[in-house]
């Protein structure tokens, strides 16, 4: 998978790669270079005592050594653009991938682990280009030439290459063998650290109403000691591997010195040339070294990439159809045909046998009792899901073959957990309608009985709202989301238990002013009290996923053993408060 990312993200900024390759050339022809440079100003010139040669060769040296320090620098240049923008491109798909998900995928991965592999797993990736750019295109460069310049030097020392090179190879590849696996452990550990903080971060209210601050402490603390000893883990093996590579390069240059000083006694070697073969020798072990870097990181960012590839190659379960459907005039007609929905992995479905219609104007309620199946039910209809049999039709037309940005302009969805996003109301409730002006702003916010603590703030409509909406209570932050839905104007509105936050009194000024303002929208309200569905046009009594009873509020308290319970036991419920 990591060959198969980079091929794909590198491939259209070949004209960089060619840079860094070209300039990273030229820098190691310049390195190579050097050490002869020098070998001929000792036996040339140090040791015949010819200055003028000394000089002459010297000025080429400080030329050859300035044309490689540019070299580097260039290519290092040319490197770091390459991987920030294979970088910004990884997490773009990335993200655009997570976004088209349904809620399906994204309890597939967990949005922690997603949100590791946006950011850790993708700067893993991003930091393996930036060393290939950096050492590994120019460390096989220097140890090939190496190899070469060294014989040309010195045949007779030659030996010690071909004995140094496999033993330094060994040692790295048992190294990193043995690293693989921590790696492999060390994201997942990392993904359950995310796990652990945002529960924290989101349950802070349930952690400290019920005093399980300490426990949290001691969980968050366990996770992180797990991620310090696969991190020690990983981190010795990476020690051991640096002292190794130099025990080698240190016992290689005595053995240089050592046997290349019996050819020098013997004039069998010129004392510059040793030098020389010397240099080489250190360049190809310096080679090598380099390259243990990218030995380092290549298990961890292949981790990574089979990751961030799991995610690239998960199809939406919720996906466009290949020719979207004519879109029909929207009147709000919303139709379920034998609806059966069953969860991955499941062994009962959800929904069973759902077959209902709203008509276009009018109001429908869904009531039943907790994980009878409501939120569901109201999901498939702006496709948040896609149903296991049967059919969810808007305007006549099955949703599954509507383009997803032509349904959901049909429908207006108020999600039973309301969500503001950081920055301002005005800024939140443009979500309906990004061009809305601040007049139907204000038109939505009276109608969702949010106007007067909007006008209360001091700043009105850009009083800031933190992520979350954490800065309002909860039926404020309610009322917001209704309002947000409101400014969008679709024909179809979806009420998942949306009036829950809210009082009686509050409660009931909404709806008249949305059956004042909006008396042709079609509305499909989930809700579990009886007082705010009462007056719909048609009530659906859920239980156990399957529909036991339709008809109005006195049809269902007359004819529906459930639907008599459920009011009831309010009613029991009002009286004893």
């Amino acid at each position: 998978m990591l060959g198969k990312l980079l091929v794909r993200y590198l491939s259209p900024a070949w004209p960089l790669i060619v840079a860094v390759v070209v300039f990273q050339l030229a820098q190691s022809i310049a390195s190579l270079w050097l050490p002869t440079l020098n070998a001929d100003i000792i036996d040339n010139g140090v040791v015949t005592g010819d200055i003028p040669y000394i000089w002459s060769t010297g000025g080429v040296m400080l030329i050859v050594s300035l044309v490689q320090v540019v070299c580097a620098i260039v290519a290092v240049y040319f490197g770091s653009r390459l991987a920030m923008g294979m970088g910004r491109d990884l997490r773009g798909d990335l993200f655009h991938r997570v976004v088209a998900f349904s809620q399906r995928e994204v309890g597939q991965f967990g949005a922690p682990s997603l949100i590791t592999r946006n950011t850790n797993d993708v700067q893993q990736v991003q930091m393996l280009v930036q060393v290939s750019a950096t050492l590994m295109i120019s460390a096989p460069m220097l140890a090939i030439g190496g190899v070469i310049m060294a014989i040309s030097q010195d045949v007779g020392l030659s030996w010690l290459m071909a004995v140094a090179i496999p033993v330094l190879l060994i040692i790295v590849g048992l190294i990193v063998w043995r690293m693989v696996p921590a790696f492999t452990q060390m994201q997942k550990r990392i993904d359950r650290v995310n796990q652990i903080m945002r529960e924290q971060l989101s349950g802070i209210r349930v952690v400290r109403a019920f005093v399980r601050e300490r426990q949290e402490r001691a969980r968050f603390e366990a996770a992180s000691e797990d991620v310090k000893a696969t991190g020690l883990r990983a981190g010795n093996l990476m020690a051991l591997m640096f002292p190794a590579v130099m025990l080698v390069m240190n016992v290689s240059s005595v053995a240089v010195i050592w046997f290349g000083a019996f050819q020098v006694q013997n004039n069998g070697v010129q004392i510059g040339t040793l030098f020389a073969f010397l240099t080489y020798l250190m360049q190809i072990l310096m080679g090598v070294m380099m390259a243990t870097f990218m030995f380092v990181m290549i298990p961890r960012a292949a981790v990574c990439a089979n990751r961030i590839g799991e995610v690239l190659e998960t199809d939406p379960s919720v996906s466009a159809p290949e020719t979207a459907a004519s879109a029909p005039a929207p009147t709000g007609r919303i139709e379920f045909d034998h609806v059966d929905f069953a969860y991955p992995g499941a062994e009962d479905a959800v929904l069973h046998d759902v077959t209902f219609t709203v008509e276009p104007g009018t109001t429908t309620a869904v009531i039943g009792s907790t994980g009878s199946g409501k939120t569901t039910l109201v999901s498939l209809v702006p496709r948040l899901f896609d149903v296991t049999a049967g059919s969810v039709r808007v305007d006549g037309v099955d949703v599954r073959d509507y383009d997803p940005d032509e349904l959901w302009t049909r429908v207006g969805l108020v999600p039973q957990r309301a969500f503001l996003f950081s920055g301002t109301i005005a800024s939140n409730l443009r979500y309906g309608d990004h061009d809305a002006t601040d007049e139907q702003l204000w038109t939505a916010l009276e109608l969702a009985q949010a106007a007067d603590f909007v006008r209360a703030m001091s700043e009105g409509l850009e009083a800031p709202i933190a992520q979350g909406g954490t800065n309002v209570s909860g039926g404020q932050r309610q009322r917001l989301a209704i309002a947000r839905a409101l400014v969008k104007r679709p024909e179809s509105y979806i009420f998942d238990d949306s009036f829950s936050a809210l009082d009686l009194r509050t409660d009931a000024a909404l709806r008249r002013a949305l059956d004042t303002h909006l008396p042709d929208a079609t509305r499909l309200v989930v809700a579990q009290r009886v007082s705010t569905i009462q007056h719909a046009d048609q009530i659906l009594v859920l239980d156990h996923g399957r529909i036991v009873g339709a008809g109005t509020h006195d049809e269902l308290v007359e004819t529906n053993e459930t639907y008599r319970e459920i009011v009831e036991s309010q009613l029991a419920a009002e009286a004893a408060a």
